[in-house]
């Protein structure tokens, strides 16, 4: 986007001449102890910077820190900016009020923190000490991130970890080796410590415990050379029960298992290589045995697969579906389809929130032509996770710790069943793919360009207002959606009959509230959480309270809340686009801008006194409608950091009776534009007007992009009918996986069986097989084998025709003696015949 296109946000850049209303910071009060707080004089609020109104000591007891994120196995050293203090202080520094680690100050006076070992992501609250912890007054924030999400300068790392994680089966012995960067652990001699990882107690109780354990040094007191390499040896049988954990790279200056101290972690892994001789001495059978055992344990455990969400039915509806649906770091289109785990896969995703009773995760896997795969007939299928990977609220115990519960109970038990023994059926039946016969994808509604609507139901209106408006508010979940529009400027800098979307807001229940803008400088974007603008210069990805934040690159941000909605907003021109997706169950439940989502668009234009304006109701009539869904000052989720906004719509109506916006059809262009818009936006009507509206050809292509975008989405949301699985007949196969509307199955026999019924079956609009399975009976003679395809049908296996029967032996055996008498016969006389002749030559 040029800057040319975005002047008006260079408003934002020079507040009013004068201070204007509100509070002053002239009055000498702390914000020690009121962090978060607007009231008083002097304000301790985050907005207080952009105001210019904030108490003398604001920056001392509100901290800014730096590095502001880490792995959440803590060991990460940050710098609490502008706090100083003497180096005889005696730093501690808090977490969520009962964390405590040994902070400590530079040589030039600055404080430092070292994030402790935490069981749970997201924002985490904390405060410093600097009185040996006789009072905390300082604070501040630190995010706590997956370890999969972390940088990778932040971690050390299993050279060839496919060895780590194999060591000891048929073929991988030997050394094995770990690097890291040496300048993120400033130390002279390091120790490098194995930590295990297990869950204790009764499962889904009270007294379910998760706890990382030290177990022992790998090596102690060598040298920080970023690189270490051993033979690794059995471990003794106290360790023997750990089979999951982490090594841990510390100062040598801190005593073994010291918690809490600067430390770089490997990611956790299968501890193959740790584990005891009689693994080493047969891998197969032990590892037979824990599958054995871990199916006994999965028999006695609640069923958690009933309450996961329904598997989109298609590649296109899981990609579109983004509000309860993410990419599978492990299997991504977009980063080339390394799907390690599931090799017939181009693309899998997992469910966004878990399941709200189990904490359970779903994941759903495709191949190239949109398919997906189960797990009934492939090993590459998708499973779904007892323990969902990126854990739930409220962390901390099990099955909800983030990384490490999927490990124990979804991740290890596949090493056990699959990778080192061969056994991955008994894996597959217990945690088998979910079809999609149920799966309904959710409604979409779209805001851009001038600004443009198309309701859920799918009504299209455009409405020019100037102010703050409720795009959506949905009384189920208190799901309220609100934005700004603010008018654009033509090439040559006036203002516009047309406005523009510049800030969505969106809070659900009492989550935290997301506000996307745009930003000071043109074609960026500017995300606040709880009215703080965020740095996404370390993550891209934030757990929040009752939502997760993702950032792709500088122009679209998307957010996915606990109901499942999802919204997702970018830079289309020089305004945002705004999607919303809602799950089915807010179906009657909806009101606002983007219409009454009940599939009657007739009811779309619902005024907030329940009065329904026609479906042809006048552009100025729709004008009026627009005006009547202005935000109220009390329920308002936009931030006011700063004079213009405070000036031009907080202490404003919320929409300007006095703005007179351009309306369809008043529009008139010079004959060359007209001619260019024609070429240009062909019959989107939405293009057209917004050429017009704006005197600007590139404004209107970003509004067709836009709209283009939206039906895209669209076309890949719409409902798919789905017959479910059909199986092939025992002792036969069928030839496709597609159990999509107007799919066909075609089923034959292994050799020696004959096809008894329909050869055929196709998946009908009611979502039956027009046929049922047929049978597989065997035909004359002796039935000749088959190959054992995954899953291997059950029951006896087929006798081999290399094995005759007992009747046909004797005939068999009387045949070769009399075929080989009637051969030496047969040359006899050929030798008698030859004598004679040459005799009688």
């Amino acid at each position: 986007m040029k800057p040319a296109l975005l002047p008006w946000a260079l408003l934002l850049l020079a507040t009013a001449p004068g201070r204007g209303p509100g509070p002053t910071a002239d009055a000498q009060e702390s914000c020690s102890l009121r962090c978060g707080q607007p009231e008083g004089p002097c304000s301790c609020h985050p907005t207080c910077t952009g105001l210019s109104t904030c108490c003398s000591d604001f920056r001392d007891f509100c901290l800014e820190i730096s590095p502001y994120s880490g792995s959440l196995m803590g060991g990460k050293d940050f710098v609490v900016q502008k706090l100083n203090s003497s180096t005889d202080s005696v730093v501690i520094c808090r977490f969520k009020e009962s964390i405590q680690t040994r902070g400590h100050i530079d040589s030039s006076g600055q404080v430092h923190c070292v994030s402790p070992l935490l069981y749970e992501s997201g924002r985490i609250p904390f405060t410093v000490s600097l009185d040996n912890g006789r009072s905390f007054p300082h604070a501040g924030t630190w995010l706590a991130v997956h370890p999969n999400k972390v940088s990778e300068t932040e971690k050390s790392h299993l050279v060839n970890e496919t060895r780590w994680q194999y060591y000891g089966t048929e073929g991988t012995t030997g050394n094995l080796s770990l690097t890291w960067d040496t300048s993120a652990l400033p130390a002279q001699a390091v120790t490098i410590e194995l930590w295990g990882y297990e869950e204790m107690g009764r499962p889904y109780s009270g007294e379910w415990t998760a706890k990382w354990s030290y177990l022992y040094p790998l090596a102690s007191n060598i040298s920080n050379s970023g690189f270490f390499t051993f033979t690794p040896e059995p471990a003794s049988p106290k360790h023997q029960e750990w089979k999951v954990g982490a090594l841990r790279i510390t100062d040598s200056r801190n005593y073994p298992g010291q918690k809490d101290v600067q430390a770089l972690w490997t990611n956790d892994h299968a501890l193959a290589w740790h584990l005891g001789s009689d693994f080493r001495e047969d891998p197969v059978a032990w590892a037979l045995a824990q599958c054995g055992a871990w199916e006994q344990l999965e028999d006695q455990l609640p069923d958690f697969l009933e309450e996961l969400p329904d598997c989109p039915c298609t590649l296109a509806q899981a990609r579109a579906d983004s509000g309860r649906f993410h990419t599978d770091y492990g299997c991504d289109i977009e980063q080339g389809s390394v799907c390690t785990y599931h090799p017939g896969a181009v693309h899998c995703v997992r469910s966004v929130q878990a399941s709200p009773r189990y904490g359970a995760g779903q994941q759903c896997c495709y191949t190239a032509d949109g398919t997906q795969l189960l797990t009934a007939d492939s090993s590459s299928g998708s499973t779904p996770d007892r323990g969902h990977d990126w854990g739930a609220p409220p962390f901390r115990t099990p099955p909800r710790v983030p990384g490490m519960s999927h490990w124990l109970y979804d991740v290890l038990s596949f090493y056990y069943c699959c990778l080192w023994a061969p056994a991955c059926p008994r894996y597959m039946q217990r945690r088998p793919s979910n079809d999609c016969r149920t799966y309904r994808p959710p409604r979409l509604a779209s805001a851009f360009g001038d600004p443009h609507f198309i309701t859920f139901d799918g009504t299209k209106f455009t409405f020019n207002g100037r102010g703050e408006y409720v795009l959506l508010e949905a009384a189920l979940t208190d799901l309220r959606v609100q934005a700004r529009a603010q008018p654009g400027l033509t090439p040559n800098g006036t203002q516009t009959r047309g406005t523009g979307l510049t800030a969505v807001a969106v809070q659900e229940d009492d989550s935290d509230v997301v506000e996307v803008r745009l930003a000071h400088r043109a074609g960026a974007l500017e995300v606040l959480l709880n009215q703080e603008v965020l740095s996404f210069a370390e993550q891209s990805w934030m757990d929040l309270k009752g939502m997760f934040l993702s950032v792709a690159a500088q122009d679209r941000v998307s957010v996915m809340l606990a109901s499942g909605a999802g919204l997702e907003v970018g830079i289309q021109g020089p305004f945002l686009s705004v999607s919303v997706l809602l799950p089915e169950k807010f179906l009657t439940h909806t009101r606002g801008l983007l219409g009454t989502l009940n599939s009657d668009p007739t009811d779309d234009f619902t005024l907030r006194s329940g009065q329904v304006l026609p479906s042809s109701a006048s552009p100025r009539d729709l004008f009026q409608y627009g005006a009547d869904w202005a935000v109220h000052n009390a329920s308002s989720l936009l931030t006011y950091d700063s004079w213009f906004l405070r000036r031009n719509f907080l202490y404003q109506p919320r929409h300007d009776p006095t703005f007179e916006p351009l309306f369809p059809g008043e529009a008139a262009l010079s004959p060359s534009l007209a001619l260019e818009a024609a070429e240009l936006c062909g019959d989107d009507p939405f293009c057209n007007f917004d050429v017009a509206a704006t005197g600007n050809l590139s404004t209107g292509n970003a509004t067709r992009a836009a709209h283009l975008l939206h039906q895209h989405r669209a076309q890949s949301l719409q409902p798919v009918v789905s017959c479910g699985r059909l199986a092939a007949p025992l002792n036969g196969h069928k030839d496709s996986i597609r159990y999509l509307v107007g799919s066909t199955l075609h089923f034959h026999c292994h050799s020696g069986y004959s096809l008894v019924g329909a050869d055929t079956s196709t998946c009908q609009a009611d979502g039956t097989w027009s046929t049922p399975t047929p049978e597989c009976q065997p035909g004359e003679g002796d039935p000749p084998p088959h190959p054992c395809l995954f899953p291997c049908a059950r029951g006896p296996r087929p006798a081999s025709p290399l094995v005759p029967s007992p009747g046909r032996s004797y005939a068999v055996l009387l045949g070769i003696i009399f075929g080989g008498l009637s051969v030496v016969a047969a040359v006899a006389l050929a030798y008698v015949l030859l004598r004679r002749w040459r005799g009688s030559m």
